[in-house]
């Protein structure tokens, strides 16, 4: 999608013969494009700050902790099962939780030196609540959505659009592109 549009790369003749079969594989480049960004890396202590955190509210098995970690930043940070099966370990072995097999699950609860542990750690704020975090959170929700949303209207309008409108359209892609691209030239 380098570069500028013109009438017959943009819809018209592109892409396998079809009329608007261009726009199409170009919304999907821009949904691929969204769909493949980079989560925050948060380190194993912030992985095991989180853990704690949540299990002084209940006891949970590995997959919740990533869920509610995945839920409350908002989407922006879903630790791996890589991160979060060998912190849930450490903790065992540091003594600060417990596992308990419940209908095939583990299911982790902190003992009396974890639940201090993590009452030692209630006057910082869990890393899903920094306001660096937040506001990722914000960011990475709403670009996406509205990059998805401009691009099924681009499609519309190679789809059912006159000529004039698809020219149209594109010039307003092209201001759209180069307004972006000065937000970030901006010192």
């Amino acid at each position: 999608m380098g570069g500028s549009f013109t009438d017959e790369g943009f819809g018209r003749g592109f892409g396998m013969g079809k009329p608007g079969a261009g726009i199409w594989e170009a919304m999907d480049q821009l949904r691929g494009a969204f769909e493949q960004r980079v989560a925050p890396r948060m380190g194993r202590g912030d992985v095991r700050a989180a853990v704690l955190t949540l299990l002084a509210e209940k006891p949970m098995h590995g997959y919740q902790i990533i869920q509610e970690i995945e839920e409350r930043s908002g989407g922006s940070w879903k630790p791996s099962p890589g991160s979060v099966y060998p912190t849930l370990q450490l903790l065992a072995d540091e003594g600060l939780i417990v596992a308990e097999e419940a209908n095939g699950r583990k299911t982790y609860a902190l003992t009396e030196a974890g639940r201090a542990d993590a009452d030692a750690a209630t006057d910082r704020s869990a890393p899903w609540e920094t306001p660096s975090m937040r506001e990722q959170a914000r960011a990475m929700g709403a670009l996406p959505k509205a990059g998805v949303d401009l691009a099924q209207a681009a499609a519309e309008v190679a789809r059912t659009g006159s000529k004039e409108q698809v020219q149209e359209a594109v010039t307003v892609l092209e201001e759209a592109r180069r307004r972006l691209y000065s937000i970030l030239a901006r010192d």
